[in-house]
């Protein structure tokens, strides 16, 4: 299995968003959205919420993940603000965006204020007929995230989906697998880039979220280390 992006998202606290830096994962999601309970609230300093090389330890001076600011129909205005507050790296938009409003962002922000951002749309999944939404937005994202599709509020559910259903993903754009991934699910991930199924050559990472935490948007640091651990082996 090739080397996988490592997604943590749900983060606010600097000092632990340090020490799941530490780990090398590649990016940090930090959710705004004020329904969300890791919704991020604090004025930003950048060191103090995306840690800069120089407050890594000496062995992980060259990392630094790329910090990923995740947004559910929010007005495009905030979407800038908190690009340009944060210095995010990408935006995740986990809502109805529509493809119009995401082009009209990333002119917005590409490359006058934000040279290069990603742009990542969640499609929320429970049938492979779900998986079709993505056709829309294959010509405007970097990314797409597949995530299960929830009942009351987007994303966060802690629940899998069934993931036989990206069989009906055909697309081009590389997507990141989500949905309740848990501390156990190594293996499962590990079975399932090994199968032969046309989708897991598409995905490039997976997303990790609340069954890392000890609180909301607290994440349990040696769970994260053995889960990488298990993975990379």
């Amino acid at each position: 299995m090739n080397k996988m992006i490592v997604k943590v998202c749900g983060m606010r606290n600097g000092e632990n968003i340090r020490q799941v830096a530490e780990l090398g994962v590649d990016w940090i999601g930090m959710i705004f959205w004020d329904k969300s309970p890791r919704n991020v609230t604090m004025i930003p300093t950048h060191a103090g919420i995306i840690p800069d090389r120089a407050s890594l330890s000496p062995l992980n001076t060259h990392h630094r993940p790329l910090s990923v600011g995740v947004f559910v129909d929010e007005m495009p205005q905030n979407i800038i603000t908190r690009v340009v507050n944060f210095h995010l790296d990408a935006i995740q938009l986990h809502g109805q965006e529509s493809p119009t409003l995401i082009r009209n962002l990333r002119r917005t922000l590409d490359p006058d204020i934000r040279p290069g951002i990603r742009v990542i749309k969640a499609i929320p999944v429970a049938t492979s007929a779900d998986v079709a939404a993505y056709k829309q937005y294959e010509d405007c994202v970097d990314y797409f995230l597949f995530d299960t599709r929830a009942t009351t509020i987007p994303g966060g559910t802690g629940q899998h989906f069934d993931w036989s259903v990206l069989s009906a993903y055909d697309g081009n754009v590389p997507f990141l697998l989500s949905g309740g991934i848990g501390p156990d699910d190594a293996p499962r991930i590990k079975e399932w880039f090994a199968a032969d199924n046309a989708a897991a050559a598409k995905c490039i990472g997976i997303d990790l979220n609340s069954r890392f935490e000890v609180a909301p948007a607290l994440k349990d640091v040696e769970a994260l280390r053995r889960f990488i651990q298990e993975l990379s082996h």
